[in-house]
Protein backbone atom coordinates (compact mmCIF):
# COMPACT_ATOMS: atom_id res chain seq x y z
CA UNK A 1 0.00 0.00 0.00
CA UNK A 2 1.29 3.47 -0.92
CA UNK A 3 2.30 5.71 1.99
CA UNK A 4 1.65 8.88 0.05
CA UNK A 5 -1.72 10.48 -0.44
CA UNK A 6 -3.11 11.01 -3.93
CA UNK A 7 -6.23 12.82 -5.11
CA UNK A 8 -9.42 10.82 -5.60
CA UNK A 9 -9.74 8.88 -8.81
CA UNK A 10 -12.94 9.34 -10.79
CA UNK A 11 -14.06 5.82 -9.97
CA UNK A 12 -13.79 6.62 -6.24
CA UNK A 13 -16.13 9.60 -6.45
CA UNK A 14 -19.72 9.48 -5.17
CA UNK A 15 -21.90 10.77 -7.99
CA UNK A 16 -24.78 11.88 -5.78
CA UNK A 17 -22.43 14.24 -3.89
CA UNK A 18 -21.11 15.69 -7.14
CA UNK A 19 -24.64 16.21 -8.49
CA UNK A 20 -25.73 17.85 -5.24
CA UNK A 21 -22.67 20.10 -5.23
CA UNK A 22 -23.18 21.05 -8.87
CA UNK A 23 -26.80 22.08 -8.35
CA UNK A 24 -25.86 23.96 -5.18
CA UNK A 25 -23.13 26.02 -6.82
CA UNK A 26 -25.52 26.98 -9.62
CA UNK A 27 -28.26 27.86 -7.14
CA UNK A 28 -25.97 30.09 -5.08
CA UNK A 29 -25.73 32.49 -8.01
CA UNK A 30 -29.47 33.28 -7.81
CA UNK A 31 -28.77 35.28 -4.66
CA UNK A 32 -25.16 36.32 -5.23
CA UNK A 33 -26.16 38.12 -8.41
CA UNK A 34 -27.89 40.71 -6.24
CA UNK A 35 -24.61 41.54 -4.52
CA UNK A 36 -22.76 41.69 -7.83
CA UNK A 37 -25.37 43.95 -9.40
CA UNK A 38 -26.77 46.14 -6.61
CA UNK A 39 -25.69 48.04 -3.47
CA UNK A 40 -25.08 45.71 -0.53
CA UNK A 41 -28.15 46.83 1.43
CA UNK A 42 -30.46 45.52 -1.34
CA UNK A 43 -29.65 41.93 -0.36
CA UNK A 44 -30.71 42.18 3.28
CA UNK A 45 -33.37 44.87 2.83
CA UNK A 46 -35.04 44.64 -0.61
CA UNK A 47 -36.79 47.99 -0.13
CA UNK A 48 -33.52 49.92 0.28
CA UNK A 49 -32.69 50.17 -3.43
CA UNK A 50 -34.36 49.82 -6.78
CA UNK A 51 -37.87 49.10 -7.95
CA UNK A 52 -39.71 46.45 -5.94
CA UNK A 53 -43.00 46.40 -7.84
CA UNK A 54 -44.58 44.11 -10.42
CA UNK A 55 -42.21 41.52 -11.85
CA UNK A 56 -39.33 42.77 -9.69
CA UNK A 57 -41.39 42.09 -6.58
CA UNK A 58 -42.16 38.55 -7.65
CA UNK A 59 -38.57 37.87 -8.67
CA UNK A 60 -37.46 38.87 -5.18
CA UNK A 61 -40.23 36.91 -3.42
CA UNK A 62 -39.66 33.68 -5.36
CA UNK A 63 -35.86 33.88 -5.10
CA UNK A 64 -36.08 34.64 -1.37
CA UNK A 65 -38.45 31.76 -0.66
CA UNK A 66 -36.76 29.14 -2.80
CA UNK A 67 -33.10 30.23 -3.01
CA UNK A 68 -31.97 32.58 -0.24
CA UNK A 69 -29.77 30.55 2.18
CA UNK A 70 -31.06 27.28 0.71
CA UNK A 71 -28.24 26.45 -1.70
CA UNK A 72 -25.59 27.89 0.60
CA UNK A 73 -26.99 25.54 3.25
CA UNK A 74 -26.47 22.57 0.92
CA UNK A 75 -22.97 23.79 0.10
CA UNK A 76 -22.11 23.98 3.82
CA UNK A 77 -23.59 20.54 4.49
CA UNK A 78 -21.46 19.09 1.69
CA UNK A 79 -18.34 20.73 3.07
CA UNK A 80 -18.92 18.94 6.39
CA UNK A 81 -19.35 15.65 4.55
CA UNK A 82 -16.10 16.38 2.70
CA UNK A 83 -14.19 16.64 5.98
CA UNK A 84 -15.13 13.05 6.77
CA UNK A 85 -14.45 11.82 3.24
CA UNK A 86 -10.92 13.25 3.13
CA UNK A 87 -10.10 12.16 6.70
CA UNK A 88 -11.32 8.61 6.13
CA UNK A 89 -9.32 8.33 2.92
CA UNK A 90 -6.13 9.42 4.67
CA UNK A 91 -6.67 7.05 7.59
CA UNK A 92 -7.16 4.12 5.22
CA UNK A 93 -3.68 4.88 3.88
CA UNK A 94 -2.29 4.60 7.38
CA UNK A 95 -1.48 8.31 7.49
CA UNK A 96 -2.27 11.06 9.97
CA UNK A 97 -5.41 12.84 8.70
CA UNK A 98 -4.89 16.05 10.67
CA UNK A 99 -1.78 16.96 8.63
CA UNK A 100 -3.60 16.75 5.31
CA UNK A 101 -6.77 18.30 6.65
CA UNK A 102 -5.04 21.42 7.89
CA UNK A 103 -2.83 21.72 4.80
CA UNK A 104 -5.95 21.51 2.66
CA UNK A 105 -7.73 24.04 4.87
CA UNK A 106 -4.79 26.45 4.89
CA UNK A 107 -4.64 26.63 1.10
CA UNK A 108 -8.41 26.99 0.86
CA UNK A 109 -8.18 29.92 3.27
CA UNK A 110 -5.58 31.60 1.06
CA UNK A 111 -7.71 31.05 -2.05
CA UNK A 112 -10.66 32.57 -0.19
CA UNK A 113 -8.48 35.47 0.97
CA UNK A 114 -7.56 36.33 -2.61
CA UNK A 115 -11.17 35.90 -3.71
CA UNK A 116 -12.53 38.14 -0.93
CA UNK A 117 -10.02 40.98 -1.03
CA UNK A 118 -9.09 41.07 -4.71
CA UNK A 119 -12.13 39.78 -6.65
CA UNK A 120 -15.39 40.00 -4.66
CA UNK A 121 -16.03 40.76 -1.01
CA UNK A 122 -18.84 38.20 -0.58
CA UNK A 123 -16.51 35.21 -0.26
CA UNK A 124 -17.58 32.19 1.84
CA UNK A 125 -14.39 30.10 1.49
CA UNK A 126 -12.50 31.85 4.28
CA UNK A 127 -15.37 31.17 6.67
CA UNK A 128 -15.47 27.53 5.57
CA UNK A 129 -11.72 27.18 6.15
CA UNK A 130 -11.97 28.64 9.66
CA UNK A 131 -14.98 26.50 10.54
CA UNK A 132 -13.28 23.43 9.11
CA UNK A 133 -10.50 23.80 11.68
CA UNK A 134 -13.11 23.63 14.42
CA UNK A 135 -15.53 20.95 13.20
CA UNK A 136 -12.69 18.53 12.39
CA UNK A 137 -12.55 17.55 16.08
CA UNK A 138 -16.21 16.43 16.01
CA UNK A 139 -15.90 14.06 13.06
CA UNK A 140 -15.78 10.84 15.14
CA UNK A 141 -19.02 11.53 16.99
CA UNK A 142 -22.19 9.58 16.27
CA UNK A 143 -24.61 11.06 13.74
CA UNK A 144 -27.14 11.93 16.44
CA UNK A 145 -24.57 13.82 18.50
CA UNK A 146 -23.33 15.62 15.38
CA UNK A 147 -26.92 16.68 14.59
CA UNK A 148 -27.54 17.93 18.13
CA UNK A 149 -24.26 19.87 18.31
CA UNK A 150 -24.91 21.26 14.83
CA UNK A 151 -28.33 22.58 15.78
CA UNK A 152 -27.02 24.04 19.04
CA UNK A 153 -24.19 25.90 17.29
CA UNK A 154 -26.60 27.03 14.58
CA UNK A 155 -28.84 28.57 17.24
CA UNK A 156 -26.07 30.79 18.67
CA UNK A 157 -26.73 33.26 15.85
CA UNK A 158 -30.37 33.48 16.94
CA UNK A 159 -29.39 34.16 20.55
CA UNK A 160 -27.07 36.96 19.42
CA UNK A 161 -29.64 38.50 17.06
CA UNK A 162 -32.50 38.32 19.53
CA UNK A 163 -30.32 39.89 22.22
CA UNK A 164 -29.42 42.80 19.95
CA UNK A 165 -32.97 43.08 18.67
CA UNK A 166 -34.45 43.45 22.13
CA UNK A 167 -31.62 45.78 23.18
CA UNK A 168 -32.27 48.37 20.47
CA UNK A 169 -34.77 50.30 22.62
CA UNK A 170 -31.95 51.08 25.03
CA UNK A 171 -29.62 52.31 22.29
CA UNK A 172 -29.07 56.09 21.97
CA UNK A 173 -31.12 57.54 19.14
CA UNK A 174 -28.08 58.81 17.26
CA UNK A 175 -26.40 55.40 17.40
CA UNK A 176 -29.58 53.74 16.15
CA UNK A 177 -29.79 56.15 13.21
CA UNK A 178 -26.16 55.50 12.35
CA UNK A 179 -26.82 51.74 12.43
CA UNK A 180 -29.82 52.14 10.12
CA UNK A 181 -28.17 54.38 7.59
CA UNK A 182 -24.78 52.67 7.54
CA UNK A 183 -25.95 49.44 5.93
CA UNK A 184 -29.69 48.70 6.41
CA UNK A 185 -31.27 51.65 4.64
CA UNK A 186 -28.49 53.96 3.40
CA UNK A 187 -29.36 57.43 2.11
CA UNK A 188 -28.97 58.48 -1.53
CA UNK A 189 -25.53 59.95 -0.89
CA UNK A 190 -24.21 56.69 0.56
CA UNK A 191 -25.72 54.73 -2.34
CA UNK A 192 -24.14 57.10 -4.86
CA UNK A 193 -20.74 56.79 -3.15
CA UNK A 194 -20.97 53.00 -3.26
CA UNK A 195 -21.89 52.97 -6.95
CA UNK A 196 -19.12 55.44 -7.79
CA UNK A 197 -16.52 53.37 -5.89
CA UNK A 198 -17.49 50.09 -7.58
CA UNK A 199 -17.71 51.59 -11.06
CA UNK A 200 -14.67 53.82 -10.58
CA UNK A 201 -10.97 53.18 -11.00
CA UNK A 202 -9.31 49.89 -10.10
CA UNK A 203 -7.85 51.40 -6.91
CA UNK A 204 -11.32 52.64 -5.87
CA UNK A 205 -12.83 49.21 -6.49
CA UNK A 206 -10.10 47.46 -4.51
CA UNK A 207 -10.44 49.91 -1.62
CA UNK A 208 -14.18 49.35 -1.46
CA UNK A 209 -13.78 45.58 -1.79
CA UNK A 210 -11.21 45.40 1.01
CA UNK A 211 -13.36 47.46 3.35
CA UNK A 212 -16.51 45.48 2.57
CA UNK A 213 -14.73 42.11 2.86
CA UNK A 214 -13.20 43.06 6.19
CA UNK A 215 -16.56 44.13 7.56
CA UNK A 216 -18.25 40.97 6.34
CA UNK A 217 -15.52 38.69 7.70
CA UNK A 218 -15.57 40.31 11.13
CA UNK A 219 -19.11 41.54 11.74
CA UNK A 220 -20.87 39.07 9.46
CA UNK A 221 -18.98 36.06 10.78
CA UNK A 222 -19.41 36.91 14.45
CA UNK A 223 -23.11 37.65 14.02
CA UNK A 224 -24.10 34.80 11.71
CA UNK A 225 -21.77 33.24 9.14
CA UNK A 226 -19.42 31.39 11.50
CA UNK A 227 -22.20 29.85 13.60
CA UNK A 228 -24.33 28.87 10.64
CA UNK A 229 -21.46 27.37 8.64
CA UNK A 230 -20.11 25.39 11.63
CA UNK A 231 -23.55 24.11 12.57
CA UNK A 232 -24.38 23.07 9.02
CA UNK A 233 -21.04 21.32 8.56
CA UNK A 234 -21.75 19.19 11.63
CA UNK A 235 -25.23 18.45 10.32
CA UNK A 236 -23.63 17.52 7.00
CA UNK A 237 -21.38 15.04 8.78
CA UNK A 238 -24.44 13.49 10.41
CA UNK A 239 -26.34 13.24 7.12
CA UNK A 240 -23.30 11.66 5.46
CA UNK A 241 -22.89 9.09 8.24
CA UNK A 242 -26.58 8.27 7.93
CA UNK A 243 -26.02 7.63 4.18
CA UNK A 244 -28.59 10.28 3.27
CA UNK A 245 -26.21 12.20 0.97
CA UNK A 246 -25.06 9.12 -0.96
CA UNK A 247 -28.51 8.20 -2.33
CA UNK A 248 -28.34 4.98 -0.30
CA UNK A 249 -31.76 5.33 1.34
CA UNK A 250 -34.87 3.98 -0.35
CA UNK A 251 -37.17 6.13 -2.45
CA UNK A 252 -39.86 6.28 0.22
CA UNK A 253 -37.42 7.88 2.67
CA UNK A 254 -36.47 10.59 0.21
CA UNK A 255 -40.09 11.24 -0.82
CA UNK A 256 -41.09 11.67 2.83
CA UNK A 257 -38.07 13.91 3.39
CA UNK A 258 -38.94 16.05 0.37
CA UNK A 259 -42.56 16.52 1.45
CA UNK A 260 -41.72 17.02 5.13
CA UNK A 261 -38.95 19.51 4.39
CA UNK A 262 -41.18 21.59 2.13
CA UNK A 263 -44.13 21.47 4.53
CA UNK A 264 -41.90 22.77 7.31
CA UNK A 265 -39.82 25.24 5.32
CA UNK A 266 -42.12 26.95 2.83
CA UNK A 267 -44.85 28.15 5.26
CA UNK A 268 -42.21 29.42 7.69
CA UNK A 269 -40.33 31.40 5.04
CA UNK A 270 -43.55 32.75 3.51
CA UNK A 271 -44.79 33.87 6.92
CA UNK A 272 -41.51 35.69 7.44
CA UNK A 273 -41.96 37.52 4.12
CA UNK A 274 -45.49 38.60 5.12
CA UNK A 275 -44.34 39.76 8.54
CA UNK A 276 -41.41 41.76 7.18
CA UNK A 277 -43.58 43.59 4.66
CA UNK A 278 -46.14 44.27 7.39
CA UNK A 279 -43.30 45.81 9.42
CA UNK A 280 -42.26 47.93 6.39
CA UNK A 281 -38.84 46.30 6.56
CA UNK A 282 -37.76 48.39 9.53
CA UNK A 283 -34.41 47.49 11.06
CA UNK A 284 -35.79 46.95 14.58
CA UNK A 285 -37.96 44.04 13.45
CA UNK A 286 -36.81 42.77 10.07
CA UNK A 287 -33.08 42.56 10.68
CA UNK A 288 -33.39 40.65 13.93
CA UNK A 289 -36.61 38.75 14.66
CA UNK A 290 -37.85 39.00 11.07
CA UNK A 291 -34.76 37.29 9.68
CA UNK A 292 -35.23 34.17 11.78
CA UNK A 293 -38.11 32.77 9.74
CA UNK A 294 -35.89 32.24 6.71
CA UNK A 295 -32.91 31.28 8.87
CA UNK A 296 -34.73 28.16 10.09
CA UNK A 297 -37.17 27.69 7.21
CA UNK A 298 -34.19 27.32 4.89
CA UNK A 299 -33.18 24.18 6.79
CA UNK A 300 -36.43 22.45 5.87
CA UNK A 301 -36.36 23.57 2.25
CA UNK A 302 -32.72 22.58 1.87
CA UNK A 303 -33.42 19.11 3.22
CA UNK A 304 -36.32 18.85 0.79
CA UNK A 305 -33.97 19.81 -2.05
CA UNK A 306 -31.41 17.25 -0.92
CA UNK A 307 -34.05 14.51 -0.93
CA UNK A 308 -35.32 15.57 -4.37
CA UNK A 309 -31.78 15.53 -5.77
CA UNK A 310 -31.12 12.11 -4.23
CA UNK A 311 -34.25 10.81 -5.99
CA UNK A 312 -32.87 12.28 -9.21
CA UNK A 313 -29.49 10.62 -8.55
CA UNK A 314 -31.15 7.25 -7.92
CA UNK A 315 -33.31 7.36 -11.03
CA UNK A 316 -32.32 5.58 -14.23
CA UNK A 317 -33.41 8.49 -16.42
CA UNK A 318 -31.57 11.59 -17.67
CA UNK A 319 -28.12 10.06 -17.37
CA UNK A 320 -26.43 12.73 -19.46
CA UNK A 321 -28.01 15.48 -17.35
CA UNK A 322 -26.65 13.81 -14.22
CA UNK A 323 -23.17 13.79 -15.74
CA UNK A 324 -23.50 17.49 -16.57
CA UNK A 325 -24.49 18.43 -13.02
CA UNK A 326 -21.84 16.11 -11.55
CA UNK A 327 -19.20 17.74 -13.74
CA UNK A 328 -20.20 21.17 -12.45
CA UNK A 329 -19.94 19.77 -8.92
CA UNK A 330 -16.52 18.26 -9.50
CA UNK A 331 -15.38 21.74 -10.56
CA UNK A 332 -17.33 23.55 -7.83
CA UNK A 333 -14.39 25.70 -6.68
CA UNK A 334 -13.56 26.80 -10.22
CA UNK A 335 -17.20 27.46 -11.04
CA UNK A 336 -17.82 29.36 -7.81
CA UNK A 337 -14.83 31.67 -8.33
CA UNK A 338 -15.58 32.06 -12.04
CA UNK A 339 -19.08 33.29 -11.16
CA UNK A 340 -17.43 36.10 -9.20
CA UNK A 341 -14.99 36.91 -12.00
CA UNK A 342 -17.81 37.08 -14.56
CA UNK A 343 -19.97 39.12 -12.19
CA UNK A 344 -17.19 41.62 -11.54
CA UNK A 345 -16.41 41.83 -15.26
CA UNK A 346 -20.04 42.68 -16.03
CA UNK A 347 -20.93 45.03 -13.18
CA UNK A 348 -17.73 46.64 -11.89
CA UNK A 349 -15.78 49.52 -13.40
CA UNK A 350 -12.98 47.18 -14.41
CA UNK A 351 -15.47 45.67 -16.86
CA UNK A 352 -18.74 47.02 -18.27
CA UNK A 353 -19.51 49.07 -15.14
CA UNK A 354 -23.30 48.60 -15.07
CA UNK A 355 -23.49 48.18 -11.28
CA UNK A 356 -26.80 49.47 -9.95
CA UNK A 357 -28.42 49.70 -13.39
CA UNK A 358 -30.18 46.37 -13.92
CA UNK A 359 -33.62 45.54 -12.55
CA UNK A 360 -34.00 42.33 -10.55
CA UNK A 361 -35.70 40.52 -13.42
CA UNK A 362 -32.90 41.57 -15.77
CA UNK A 363 -30.32 40.14 -13.38
CA UNK A 364 -31.91 36.71 -13.90
CA UNK A 365 -30.82 36.90 -17.53
CA UNK A 366 -27.21 37.17 -16.36
CA UNK A 367 -27.75 34.18 -14.07
CA UNK A 368 -29.10 32.09 -16.92
CA UNK A 369 -26.19 33.11 -19.15
CA UNK A 370 -23.61 32.06 -16.56
CA UNK A 371 -25.45 28.79 -15.98
CA UNK A 372 -25.29 28.05 -19.71
CA UNK A 373 -21.54 28.75 -19.72
CA UNK A 374 -20.84 26.49 -16.75
CA UNK A 375 -23.25 23.81 -17.93
CA UNK A 376 -21.51 23.80 -21.31
CA UNK A 377 -17.86 23.87 -20.31
CA UNK A 378 -17.59 21.65 -17.21
CA UNK A 379 -18.21 18.26 -18.85
CA UNK A 380 -15.93 18.84 -21.88
CA UNK A 381 -13.18 20.11 -19.60
CA UNK A 382 -13.31 16.99 -17.43
CA UNK A 383 -13.23 14.78 -20.51
CA UNK A 384 -9.73 16.13 -21.11
CA UNK A 385 -8.53 16.94 -17.60
CA UNK A 386 -8.84 15.19 -14.24
CA UNK A 387 -9.61 18.35 -12.27
CA UNK A 388 -10.89 21.85 -12.76
CA UNK A 389 -8.16 24.54 -12.95
CA UNK A 390 -8.55 25.77 -9.36
CA UNK A 391 -9.11 22.24 -8.06
CA UNK A 392 -5.79 21.29 -9.65
CA UNK A 393 -4.01 24.22 -7.99
CA UNK A 394 -5.60 23.46 -4.60
CA UNK A 395 -4.73 19.75 -4.77
CA UNK A 396 -1.17 20.39 -5.96
CA UNK A 397 -0.59 22.76 -3.04
CA UNK A 398 -2.21 20.34 -0.58
CA UNK A 399 -0.21 17.31 -1.70
CA UNK A 400 3.02 19.29 -2.05
CA UNK A 401 3.67 18.43 -5.69
CA UNK A 402 2.28 19.16 -9.13
CA UNK A 403 -0.58 16.78 -9.88
CA UNK A 404 -0.98 15.11 -13.23
CA UNK A 405 -3.96 16.93 -14.71
CA UNK A 406 -4.31 15.36 -18.17
CA UNK A 407 -6.87 12.58 -18.56
CA UNK A 408 -5.43 9.39 -19.99
CA UNK A 409 -7.09 8.63 -23.34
Amino acid sequence: MSNSLQPSLNKERIQSLDILRGIAVLGILIMNIQSFAMPGSAYINPTSYGNLEGVNYWVWVVSHIFADQKFMTIFSVLFGAGVILVSDKVEKRGLKPSIYHYKRTFWLFLIGLIHAYVIWYGDILMTYAICSCFVYFFRKLSPLKLLIFGLLILSIHSIIYLFFGYSLEFMPEESLKELKYSFWNPNSESITNEINAITGSLSEQLSYNIEAALGLQIFGSLMQMFWRACGLMLIGMALFKWDILTAAKNELFYKKGLIGGFLFGIPLVVWGVVQNFNADWNLEYSMFLGSQFNYYGSLGLSFGYICAIMLFAKSKQLGNLKIRFASIGRMALTNYISQSIIGVAIFYGIGFGIFGQLERYEQLGIVLGIWVIQFSWSKPWLENFKFGPLEWIWRSLTYGKMQDIKTEK
